[in-house]
């Protein structure tokens, strides 16, 4: 008799008995991850609005401090949502944000429409948006899924 030896690997039902779990497991953690970037998202575009919301008022005080009375008009300009503080006499040179949000087209993104009025888009097209107007030097939210970001509408 001869002596075969052996050799150890795995079976083919093995193989496709690890295949399948790997595939279920796979469909249960991507729409958790996608859920979760979506919250990332949401999150993100709230640290924005009171950061801005906070550098209005910072702003505001500082110009009182100096004597100026007049109101911020505007914040961004073209391609940049929140770039610089405009006034009356037109571009302060202070800027909104450390970081200005450049304008994209993206799904979750800010969205510079005028002086007054900016969107944060919830899809890539904008026809989703929360609009937030710059008011009597207050950032607020006007229509749309304000409850969304966590700030009611005025």
């Amino acid at each position: 008799m001869k002596n075969i030896k052996f050799k150890k690997a795995f079976t083919m039902i093995e193989l496709v008995f690890v295949i399948v779990v790997i595939g279920i497991l796979a469909g249960v953690a991507i729409p958790r991850l996608a859920a979760t970037r979506d919250d990332a998202e949401i999150t993100k575009a709230m640290t924005t609005l009171n950061s801005v919301r906070n550098a209005l008022s910072i702003e505001r005080q500082k110009r009182i401090l100096r004597g100026e009375f007049s109101p911020i008009t505007a914040i961004g300009s073209d391609g940049i949502v929140f770039g610089h503080f405009f006034d009356k006499n037109g571009d302060t040179g202070v800027t909104v944000l450390e970081y200005p949000e450049p304008s994209s087209s993206d799904k979750y993104h800010w969205k510079r429409v005028d002086d007054n009025i900016t969107h944060f888009c919830l899809t890539n097209s904008c026809e989703t948006h929360i609009d937030f107007e710059l008011s009597d030097g207050r950032f607020i939210c006007k229509l749309g899924a304000c409850s969304m970001l966590g700030v009611t509408a005025e």
